[in-house]
């Protein structure tokens, strides 16, 4: 019996137009103009001189824009640590310890739902080096010596401004890990202490392998959004003091509206877009040969 070739209708692809338009227009249109005015010199209103690859070719001499990639390692590199880590930590307690834990866990997300700007601001407050309230403790209790001017000064203004990341998301990366372990059934916990299985060796050897899944996303999401960071740094120091904590997109901001320089802030863009994309690539092939190495 022959079958009939259903008839073309077009409704389905009005029902899909609106957000294909609207990708299009914010996300695809950006990235293709962005792009193209990377071949150019350009202040953005006046005549555009194409330059070719002397932007790219710019962009590899300019000592603050390579500099700026090394911020983002020590910036990642301090967050995987304060945020996954620590926020692994605190779900630990908090399931070891019942009672008040849901008290703990509003205490320690709380810090999640603050704007990003409000939360600059503050600590910007907290680190003021003559009332802030950070130089107030330390004087309180005897520690004079340890008092800073924390974000002026270029050997500590990028730790400082990390501390603050991890102050906000490790309530966000408990939550999750929180979670993941509540999934862990009671029977695996139960067999354990029947073995002997302290609190430690549950948590090390039964609740941190079972969510490891949820660890290495923590981790890809602390990595990537590194390098989206931007209103912290922005607010806090603005690349300041002596470009000590100049990341990539404070200083695309800088030079596309400061130094009114739209082509090379393009090409700056496009070269952070690409490494983006290849660790990206990186972290999901490291994936795929653990999973593999974990499944032999």
């Amino acid at each position: 019996m022959d079958r009939k070739k259903p008839k073309f209708s077009i409704s389905p692809y009005l029902f899909v137009a609106p957000s294909v338009l609207l990708f299009g227009l914010t996300i695809l249109l950006p990235i293709a103009l962005t792009f193209a005015f990377s071949f150019y010199d350009w202040n953005g209103f006046g005549k555009m001189n194409f330059v070719g690859f002397d932007n790219y070719t710019r962009a590899f001499h300019d000592r603050i824009y390579l500099l700026s990639y090394w911020h983002i390692f020590i910036y990642i590199f301090l967050t995987v640590i304060l945020e996954v880590f620590c926020g692994l930590a605190l779900a630990g307690l908090i399931t070891m310890n019942r009672r008040g834990s849901g008290l703990f866990r509003v205490a320690f997300f709380t810090p999640v739902l603050l704007p990003m700007i409000v939360v600059s601001y503050l600590w910007k407050f907290v680190y003021n080096s003559d009332f802030g309230l950070l130089n107030g403790l330390l004087n309180g209790i005897g520690l004079e010596s340890w008092t800073r001017v924390w974000l002026g000064n270029p050997h500590y203004a990028i730790y400082a401004v990390t501390f603050v990341s991890g102050w906000v998301y490790a309530g966000y990366y408990m939550t999750i890990f929180y979670a993941g372990i509540q999934r862990i059934p009671n029977d695996i916990y139960e067999s354990a202490y029947l073995d002997g299985a302290t609190n430690r060796d549950i948590f090390f050897k039964i609740k941190i392998p079972m969510i490891r899944d949820l660890v290495d996303v923590a981790i890809m999401l602390c990595v990537l959004g590194g390098f989206q960071a931007f209103d912290l740094f922005y607010v806090m120091t603005n690349g300041g003091p002596y470009n000590s904590t100049e990341i990539v997109t404070t200083y695309v901001v800088k030079v596309v509206f400061s130094n009114m320089s739209v082509g090379y802030g393009s090409a700056l863009a496009v070269i952070m877009s690409i490494v983006i994309a290849l660790l990206g690539i990186l972290t999901n092939k490291l994936k795929k040969k653990d999973n593999e190495a974990l499944e032999y």
